[in-house]
């Protein structure tokens, strides 16, 4: 069901490849492009724990990012489990630098300004005060 859902590039214009080694290890699905692994368990891995921290120590040390879900994840959740590996897919918001000569710090926050009531005129009167100055 999964592989049906993510193969030609349906999620988010990734490529995943099913059944690929990396290193002494063959994962289940991989994005190369976003460096993303997604495994399925089954009930075998409840007593697998400790070989499956070691296996995703070591894929992440190689720069990949592992996501894990039960099969019965997929069977019965697939869209939250899709929504939960685009997620992963996304690049992190990177945050935004301040223009030039913008303060930094508490005071560079934006003022909640007052919205007009119905309908009464465009204009605000008041104005914040930044760093001491009226804008």
């Amino acid at each position: 069901m999964l592989w049906r859902a993510i193969r030609g590039e349906q999620l988010d214009g990734h490529k995943f490849r099913r059944q690929q080694t990396i290193g002494a290890y063959i994962v289940d699905f991989i994005s190369l492009d976003a460096k993303l692994i997604v495994e399925l368990d089954g009930g075998q891995h409840a007593d697998a724990v400790d070989y499956d921290a070691k296996r995703d120590t070591w894929l992440e040390s190689e720069g990949f990012r592992v996501l894990r879900f039960w099969n019965n994840d997929v069977m019965e959740n697939l869209e939250g489990v899709l929504m939960t590996i685009a997620a992963a897919l996304s690049p992190p918001p990177q945050p935004s630098s301040p223009a030039r000569g913008t303060p930094v710090g508490p005071r560079c926050c934006a003022a909640t300004l007052p919205q007009p009531l119905d309908g009464e005129g465009d204009k605000l009167t008041a104005t914040p005060e930044v760093e001491g100055r009226t804008t």
